[in-house]
């Protein structure tokens, strides 16, 4: 996210590391960068750590983010080298509540990220990592993946813009684009329920489920998989849609579970954006990118 979150202080969130990670930290810095959680360097006299606040619900409890976190931790302890997961604190978890969400703590790491673009060598590497992810035990706990949209997203939508969104600058905007897809929106509900009913013939495996290279990092020690909130047990083609999705077609996935699982991504961006612009947003940076976000799922083919 661009803008630090306005419920939590960085005195607080530098508080709830140095009580549950690393006393000696001394300073925190705000991290422009990802979108859906907010994150901070924090440093101390011997260490860096790269401190992530998660967002709960609808996509989390406290519990299964927990768990995601120490199923990532397990898959490094495991021989995963290229898992760079959270670390446990003092008190032995991976996470602490704090303002809502979940404070992580993970090790910092100097390199370079993606910038979203995938080539061939790329997508190979990236094949030959999901892999080995996918071909490893997966943890004990690790979340089992479900349907994340509902069969009636579309009488919501239908029924939340009929009424006037003028919480916001984007709020008008944004509702008329929903508005105008209703018909679609449901034609891809009825598609959606209709393959995920097909995911348990499927072989289930540990799944990163966002393996794009904005989630990437490229370190002198090789490069590593970051962001493991979204760590499921499901089909591989959670994370083989990637590679199709950047142009890089993986010929021995099940197409069908591709679909679905696109058709799940599209769906639960629409459904996160139209909750964004129903509710009050200012106009930030944020809200910018989020409506470009809802309109490019919205309008793509």
């Amino acid at each position: 996210m661009r803008e630090p979150p306005a419920d939590v202080t960085a005195t607080e969130v530098l508080s709830v590391v140095r009580s549950h990670w690393d006393a000696d930290a001394i300073t925190l810095v705000y991290l422009p960068v990802g979108f859906g959680a907010h994150h901070w360097r924090a440093s101390g006299r011997a260490r860096h750590w790269f401190v992530t606040l998660d967002a709960l619900l609808p996509r989390h409890t406290a519990a299964t983010l927990e768990a995601a976190y120490a199923g990532a931790a397990g898959l490094a302890a495991g021989g995963l080298e290229f898992v760079l997961a959270p670390c446990a604190g003092t008190h032995g978890g991976f996470t602490v509540p704090l303002a809502g969400g979940a404070l992580s703590v993970t090790p910092w790491r100097e390199g370079s990220p993606g910038d979203g673009t995938m080539t061939a060598d790329a997508a190979a590497s990236t094949r030959a990592r999901l892999d080995r992810l996918h071909a490893a035990t997966a943890p004990h706990g690790l979340p089992r993946w479900r349907p994340l949209v509902g069969a009636g997203l579309t009488d919501d939508l239908a029924t939340r813009t009929r009424r006037p969104w003028t919480e916001g600058p984007h709020g008008e905007r944004a509702r008329a684009a929903v508005q105008a897809r209703l018909g679609e929106i449901g034609t891809w509900i009825t598609t959606y329920h209709r393959l995920a009913g097909s995911a348990d013939a499927c072989a289930w495996v540990a799944t990163h489920g966002e393996p794009h290279t904005r989630n990437q990092l490229d370190t002198a020690e090789g490069t590593l998989l970051v962001d493991w909130e979204s760590l499921k047990l499901a089909p591989r083609e959670r994370d083989l849609r990637t590679l199709g999705e950047a142009g890089h077609p993986q010929p021995d996935a099940d197409p069908a579970m591709l679909e679905m699982f696109d058709l799940e991504w599209r769906l639960d961006e629409i459904s996160q954006y139209a909750t964004w612009f129903e509710a009050p947003h200012a106009g930030s940076e944020d809200d910018r990118i989020a409506l470009g976000g809802l309109l490019s799922e919205l309008d793509r083919t």
